[in-house]
């Protein structure tokens, strides 16, 4: 599990009942998992069935009630690339409501901290690489996600301009790839990382072959979840600037060495995996320059295989289950 090094800055930022919003996603959910690592705190953790975040009087009500010092607002709607070339309108605009509707509640309220959850997939397509925080308006949005991309630029300017109008503490956090319990594992809508792990540990006691799209050798950087929520909250206690900031592993590996990963883990035969180079594989490679946070941090992460064992316990489980 990720920690802290020794003689790290005491905490500049104090709050003791903190509001999650999105708490039923991939990164939502780990605040639940980590939540006994900050017996100081009391985490109030927000499901889509509590309140209509995209309605700005139901979340200021809600904010009101749940009375926060601080808020991780990590509620998003996304989904698959047939969502993103479906719904555009409708992803752009409930994400800027979502935006908004939680700027205004905070600043309404006065909480002592905000924090909002940015996407890694935002960056321009065609920016240098590793990608850093001041490439996020340096090129146009990939076509495939522009909506949803723009939706989550936005947030950089917003946060700016309300700690310049009205002194609102929030900062932005641009969190790279993310895996773990909870995750989404839907077929048709699951991240690569997902979908791999579902797929192997469906065909595991088969004897046919196990298709990866691509040739396997895009490279990506995956941070474990848990690993994540630490990450949000360090920065809640400890990270003050109007710059946004890039969070997560620098940890890499190719598609390829991913799959074999999985098989290995599952006692699979690697022989049964093929690669479809017909297939879309995705760019080369999505870095990210983590450099000022891990500076900042000194955080040390869990390494990425025993992350995607434990998420492969908790899938075997919940799918022998029948959930």
């Amino acid at each position: 599990m990720a920690r802290f090094a020794i003689g790290e800055a005491p905490r500049m930022t104090v709050c003791r009942r903190i509001l999650v919003t999105g708490s039923e996603g991939v990164l939502g959910s780990a605040f639940e998992a980590v939540r006994g690592e900050y017996p100081e705190c009391e985490f109030v953790l927000n499901r889509k069935s509590d309140c209509d975040l995209r309605d700005p009087g139901a979340t200021l009500r809600y904010v009101r009630q749940t009375g926060p010092d601080a808020i991780v607002h990590l509620a998003a709607v996304s989904g698959g690339v047939g969502m993103s070339k479906g719904q555009p309108a409708s992803i752009l605009r409930d994400n800027v409501l979502l935006t908004f509707s939680m700027l205004e509640a905070a600043r309404a309220i006065k909480v002592r901290k905000l924090v909002m959850a940015l996407s890694s997939g935002m960056y321009p397509p065609d920016a240098p690489l590793p990608y850093r925080e001041d490439h996020v308006h340096a090129g146009p949005a990939h076509q495939s996600n522009y909506s949803y991309a723009y939706a989550k630029r936005l947030i950089e300017p917003a946060t700016r301009a309300y700690r310049d109008e009205f002194g609102l503490n929030v900062i932005g956090l641009i969190p790279n790839g993310i895996f773990g319990e909870w995750d989404n594992f839907a077929p048709q809508s699951s991240t690569m990382i997902a979908a791999l792990m579902r797929r192997f540990v469906e065909g595991r006691d088969g004897s046919g072959e196990l298709v990866v799209w691509g040739d396997g050798s895009p490279l990506r950087e995956h941070t474990y979840s848990r690993d994540m929520a630490k990450c949000f909250l360090w920065c809640l206690f400890n990270y003050e600037d109007s710059q946004v900031l890039n969070v997560g592993t620098t940890e890499e590996h190719s598609v390829k060495d991913i799959a074999v990963m999985i098989a290995e883990e599952l006692g699979i035969d690697k022989g049964r995996i093929v690669f479809d180079a017909g297939k879309p594989a995705g760019v080369p490679r999505k870095s990210f320059d983590n450099s000022r946070f891990l500076k900042l941090s000194r955080m040390e992460f869990t390494p990425f295989r025993i992350g995607l064992r434990n998420t492969l316990r908790w899938l075997e489980s919940r799918l022998r289950g029948g959930q």
